[in-house]
């Protein structure tokens, strides 16, 4: 069995795209259709920069999907395979939640795009710049970076916002909360935390307002049932219902990412191969979380031609 995986925030680079692009006329359509939907030259920003303006969360989250659903598009097209026939499930962290419904039918390109634009300005708007903060915990467990979250807060927020692999949670909150997890972290048995370059605290209370503004756009957002079940991040569960899949995109906004979860229970039934479309990072997770499945990571053209051989 194998399930379809898409990245999230922090896989985007100045060049994404380009050399898919230039090899692909598909992945062009998708990076025009993108430009269209959002009115700017998004493709022009991921080929040619500035780093810092790709950065911004209200451009890096729309780059991230163009990039992987242009990828996927070659695929399928250029390869003549449809998605149904070849993933069993598919995924996505954070954003790539929204990656992996328009992969699977259930949102269109031109929607994805605008909701993740404004999901990205939703964000950004929460928390002033300045007042939150997310930091990395690395070996560290959930139970491990629960405890220290709670002993960091001193009554400001402070919560776990990714549970990504057995060695690797992210805290998010305040920015007082989150220097305080730098400074005890080690104390309480992490053997490291490292300041993340987010412009936003994501995936915690602080971001209601973003959760407010994204309830009242997917109200009005057309949403299919998937071609196969999407797993959603807040619940580390399969969903295929247009409304539940609604109610838990809402959800996400300020809950965790289950992303360690997602894949065991994908893997306990029976997923053994996973492929990650426009970057290589969910890749390495997934092995650290289920070391005896096969993983591949789809960026290039040379890529797409090696995993339509093994289709």
């Amino acid at each position: 069995m194998r399930a379809f995986i898409f990245p999230g925030q922090g896989s985007q680079a100045v060049g994404m795209g380009k050399a898919l692009a230039e090899a692909s006329p598909v992945a062009r359509e998708v990076f025009q259709e993108v430009d269209d939907a959002l009115g700017q030259h998004l493709y022009r920003l991921m080929t040619e920069g500035p780093a810092e303006e790709l950065l911004l969360t209200e451009n890096s989250q729309a780059a991230i999907m163009a990039n992987a659903i242009a990828t996927l598009r070659v695929l399928e097209r250029e390869g003549n395979v449809r998605l149904a026939d070849k993933a069993e499930y598919v995924a996505g962290h954070s954003l790539g939640e929204y990656t992996a419904l328009c992969a699977a039918g259930a949102l269109d390109v031109a929607t994805t795009a605008r909701l993740l634009k404004l999901r990205g300005l939703a964000m950004q708007a929460a928390v002033p710049v300045g007042e939150g903060a997310m930091a990395a915990l690395l070996g560290a467990d959930l139970d491990k970076a629960r405890a220290i979250s709670e002993a960091a807060s001193e009554g400001e927020v402070c919560t776990v916002a990714n549970d990504n692999d057995p060695s690797q949670v992210v805290l998010s909150g305040a920015k007082g909360a989150i220097d305080r997890v730098i400074a005890i972290a080690k104390e309480h048995g992490a053997k490291k935390a490292v300041l993340l370059p987010v412009s936003a605290p994501f995936h915690c209370p602080l971001m209601q307002p973003a959760a407010d503004a994204m309830e009242k756009a997917l109200a009005d957002a057309r949403i299919e049932a998937p071609l196969v079940p999407v797993f959603a991040n807040v619940t580390a569960a399969a969903v295929g219902d247009p409304d539940t899949i609604r109610r838990l995109l809402v959800e996400q906004v300020t809950g965790m990412v289950r992303w360690r979860e997602s894949v065991l229970v994908m893997a306990d039934a029976g997923v053994d191969q996973f492929v990650e479309f426009g970057a290589k990072v969910l890749t390495g997770m997934v092995k650290r979380i289920a070391p005896d499945a096969a993983t591949v990571s789809v960026v290039s053209m040379d890529d797409i031609e090696a995993l339509l051989k093994t289709l």
